[in-house]
């Protein structure tokens, strides 16, 4: 596996070191000793599939607060997403800043999102679906968001009018003050 880290510390693009012959190729997705010479999370502790009909879908923005903070692994094993990424992480100095990333069944990267961070992802082909390992249990009582469109962030989504839950569409602006960063 190829690591590079993006430009929001702690988070990982992970691209394949294939091995190709005639019948294909063949590639590692994870090895436990690789993820933890960089720090990461090593132990899964539930895997999820999204499946999304629609080009346009929109999930996001997702995390879960402390003390239930989630770690995921995060790759699209059909079709192709735009993934987004927001480090809410107080104390450091990419707060605030997002960072997108193409994930596609004919790229077979994936994206290490560490704690802390917000994580979105908007469907560009129809059928696309999105394999996750966790590395936290889902907890619905920590469970929160933060809008997909707040101008405190500004993605650049690829797509406009997006499909999303009424739950998604939901969330309040972010206040930094409710994260502890004084103006």
């Amino acid at each position: 596996m190829n690591f590079t880290e993006t430009a929001l510390k702690g988070a990982w693009i992970i691209d394949l070191q294939r091995f190709d012959d005639e019948r294909g190729f063949f590639a590692r997705s994870f090895c436990r000793d690789e993820f933890a010479t960089r720090g990461l999370k090593t132990a899964v502790t539930q895997c999820n599939i999204s499946y999304n009909k629609a080009k346009g879908t929109l999930r996001g923005m997702h995390f879960q607060l402390p003390p239930k903070a989630e770690a995921k692994l995060v790759r699209c094993t059909r079709g192709e997403i735009y993934d987004v990424i927001i480090d809410l992480r107080i104390d450091s100095p990419t707060f605030c800043r997002w960072e997108g990333v193409a994930l596609s069944s004919d790229n077979y990267r994936a994206l290490y999102i560490p704690e802390g961070f917000a994580h979105g992802f908007q469907t560009l082909e129809e059928n696309s679906e999105v394999f996750y390992q966790m590395y936290e249990f889902y907890a619905p009582q920590y469970a929160a968001g933060v809008r997909w469109d707040d101008p405190a962030f500004g993605i650049d989504w690829p797509l406009s009018d997006p499909i999303m839950s009424k739950k998604d569409r939901g969330y309040l602006p972010f206040m930094k003050d409710v994260y502890g960063v004084r103006s």
